[in-house]
C-alpha cells in the first residue's frame, strides 16, 4: 500500500491488541494505528478521522461492541467494521452482521484476520469505485438534460429572434425617428426615451436567450481577462451601492483567454448583480483573477476539458447562499429565487451557455448563510493580442441620390426603411419578396446602385436574389439583413467591402451609415471588369 493503513482498535486488553497487530505487521500489512478502550475515546477517533478500518472487541467494561457498530455506521458508514473478540458466539455474530458489521474473527483462530481485513479493504475500494461511477453517471445525465434544455431553448430563441426583431426594429426605428422630429425640447421627449430603453432591454432579453443557447453570433478575440475586469470596475463600484465592498485581485501574470468581449463582460456583469440581490444588508463582493492547472473538470460543463493551463475567474460574494436543492437548479433556464418581476430567471443560464460555448467550465460553492462562490474555468491562450482599430465617431448620416432595390417582406419595417432612405434623398425602389425584386431589378437594372434585402422571404430568400442580380450586374453593392443570427456568417470570405450585414433591430442611423459606406466603397477591379464585360455583351 502507499500509505499506511489507518487502523481504529477497539480494545481493552494491550495483550490482544499486541497480538491482533503482530498478525497484520506479519503478514506485510502496514498500519498506523490507534487503540481506544471506551466510548468516548471510541466517538472522537471517529469524527476526527479518517480512518481505513475498524477492529473491536465485542464485549468492554462499560460499552460494547454493538454500540460501537451504531456509532460506526453512524459517523463513518463507508468505513469496514469488523468485530475481534473471543466471547462472540454464532448467533451473535450473524446479528452484528445484519446491523452492518463487515465480517467476525474469533481471537482464538486469527489465521483468518488477514484475509477478512484484505476482502474488506477491497469490497471497500469496489465500493468506492461503483459510487464513483454512478456520480460520474449521474452527472453525466445531469449535463446532458442541461444540454437538452439548452437545445429546447435554443429553437425557441431562434425560432422567436426573426420576428422579434423585426418588431424592435420598428419599435426602436420610430422612437429615433419621432426623437429627431420632435427636437430635444419637446415635453414628449422622455416618453420617447423611455421607448427606447425599454426596446434595448427587450434586445438585450434577446441576446441573453441567444448566448444561453449558444447561437449568438461571436467575436472572439483573445483577451486580457485582468483588462476585461479593470474596464468594468467603475460600473460595477456603481452598480453594487455603497453598502457593498468590492474588492478586486488580479492575477499577476495578466493571463489571456479567447471570448467575446462583450459576453465576457456580460458573464461579470450578470454574476455580480446576482451577487448583489443576494446581499441584501450589504457584505463583500470579491472578485478574483488566477492561472491554475486542470487535472479534471468542474461539475458545470458541456464537453469535458481537457487537462491543462487555465485562467480561472472567480466572483464570491458574503450573501444569503444557497441550499443544495438550488444549487442544482441553478443554471437552468428562467429558474429563480427573486420574487415576480425582479428577475428573468436567465441570468446565470447565460454565463452557462456563454462559459461552455468557449470551452470552459464552471464550479459553485455554497452554503445558506455563508455566501457563494462561482469559479469559472476559461482555456488559457498564448496568442499576441492585435489591436484595437479606432472606431469613427458617428456623426449626421449622409445624404445620397442612388437608387435602391429594397426587398423586405415585413411591411412595417419596409415602410420604415423606405421612408427615412428617401427622407436622405436616395430613389427607393421596394419589394415584398425576392421574387418581386428580382422581376423590378430586371427592368431597371442599369440604374441600381444597392441592393438592400432582408435574408429570409418567402419563394426567394436574400442570399439567391443576390445571386441572381450579380450575374447581371456585377458591381452591385448588397446589403444583406436579418434578424436571425445564424446569418452573420454569410460574409465569410467576403471582404471587398461591396458586401455588408444588417443584424436587427438597428436605428435609422446606422442603416444610413452603413449604406453610405458601401456606396462609397472601390469596387475591386474583377468586379469592375465583369461589370464592363457584362455591359459589352448587353
Amino acid at each position: 500500500m502507499n500509505q499506511p493503513l489507518r487502523l481504529l482498535h477497539l480494545e481493552d486488553n494491550p495483550v490482544d491488541a499486541e497480538l491482533v497487530m503482530a498478525t497484520l505487521t506479519e503478514s506485510g500489512l502496514s498500519c498506523a494505528t490507534q487503540r481506544v478502550d471506551t466510548r468516548s475515546a471510541f466517538l472522537a477517533a471517529l469524527k476526527a478521522g479518517p480512518i481505513d478500518l475498524i477492529l473491536a472487541d465485542y464485549s468492554l467494561p462499560g460499552f460494547d461492541g454493538i454500540s460501537a457498530l451504531a456509532l460506526a455506521r453512524q459517523h463513518a458508514p463507508e468505513v469496514p467494521f469488523l468485530f475481534v473478540s473471543a466471547l462472540i458466539g454464532e448467533e451473535l455474530a450473524i446479528d452484528a452482521m445484519h446491523q452492518g458489521a463487515t465480517d467476525y474473527v474469533l481471537k482464538q483462530r486469527l489465521g483468518r484476520l488477514v484475509p477478512s481485513v484484505q476482502r474488506a479493504l477491497r469490497e471497500r475500494d469496489e465500493r468506492r469505485e461503483r459510487q464513483r461511477a454512478e456520480e460520474a453517471l449521474r452527472q453525466s445525465e445531469k449535463q446532458f438534460r442541461q444540454s437538452q434544455k439548452m437545445e429546447a431553448v435554443g429553437r425557441l430563441a431562434g425560432g422567436i429572434a426573426h420576428d422579434f426583431n423585426n418588431l424592435l426594429t420598428v419599435i426602436m426605428g420610430y422612437s429615433h425617428v419621432l426623437s429627431a422630429e420632435l427636437g430635444p425640447d419637446h415635453p414628449l421627449q422622455e416618453k420617447i426615451t423611455e421607448t427606447q430603453r425599454a426596446g434595448e432591454r427587450a434586445a438585450m432579453l434577446i441576446r441573453q436567450l441567444l448566448a444561453f443557447s449558444r447561437k449568438q453570433p461571436l467575436e472572439p478575440k483573445v483577451l486580457v481577462l485582468n483588462s476585461v475586469i479593470s474596464n468594468l470596475e467603475g460600473m460595477l463600484r456603481r452598480l453594487i451601492g455603497a453598502d457593498i465592498r468590492l474588492a478586486i485581485t488580479l492575477d499577476p501574470s495578466n493571463s489571456q483567454v479567447r471570448a467575446d468581449p462583450a459576453q465576457l463582460e456580460q458573464v461579470v456583469m450578470n454574476l455580480v448583480v446576482n451577487a448583489r440581490d443576494a446581499m441584501v444588508k450589504g457584505g463583500i463582493l470579491t472578485i478574483e483573477t488566477s492561472r491554475v492547472e486542470v487535472t479534471k473538470s468542474p461539475p458545470y460543463h458541456v464537453q469535458p476539458l481537457a487537462p491543462g493551463e487555465y485562467v480561472k475567474l472567480s466572483v464570491s460574494d458574503t450573501g444569503c447562499g444557497m441550499d443544495r436543492q438550488t444549487q442544482s437548479h441553478v443554471f437552468e433556464p428562467f429558474f429563480t429565487t427573486k420574487e415576480e418581476g425582479k428577475g428573468s430567471g436567465l441570468g446565470l443560464s447565460t454565463v452557462f451557455g456563454i462559459v461552455t460555448q468557449f470551452g470552459g467550465g464552471i464550479d459553485v460553492i455554497s452554503r445558506l448563510g455563508h455566501g457563494t462562490r462561482f469559479d469559472l474555468y476559461f482555456p488559457s491562450v498564448e496568442a499576441e493580442i492585435k489591436p484595437e482599430e479606432a472606431t469613427p465617431e458617428p456623426g449626421r448620416p449622409r445624404r445620397g441620390t442612388e437608387t435602391i432595390l429594397l426587398a423586405e417582406d415585413d411591411p412595417s419595417v419596409r415602410m420604415l426603411v423606405r421612408d427615412e432612405l428617401v427622407k436622405l434623398g436616395y430613389r427607393v425602389i421596394e419589394a415584398k419578396n425576392g421574387v418581386e425584386a428580382c422581376l423590378l431589378a430586371s427592368q431597371q437594372v442599369g440604374s441600381l446602385h444597392l441592393l438592400l434585402t432582408d435574408m429570409v422571404m418567402p419563394g426567394m430568400g436574400g442570399r439567391e436574389l443576390a445571386n441572381h442580380l450579380s450575374m447581371i450586374k456585377p458591381d452591385l453593392r448588397t446589403l444583406f439583413m436579418s434578424g436571425y443570427t445564424d446569418d452573420v456568417g454569410i460574409l465569410a470570405g467576403q471582404e471587398d467591402g461591396t458586401t455588408g450585414f444588417l443584424q436587427k433591430p438597428f436605428t435609422p442611423e446606422v442603416l444610413a451609415q452603413t449604406i453610405r459606406q458601401l456606396l462609397d466603397a472601390a469596387v475591386p477591379p474583377s468586379r469592375a471588369m465583369a461589370a464592363r464585360s457584362t455591359g459589352q455583351k448587353r
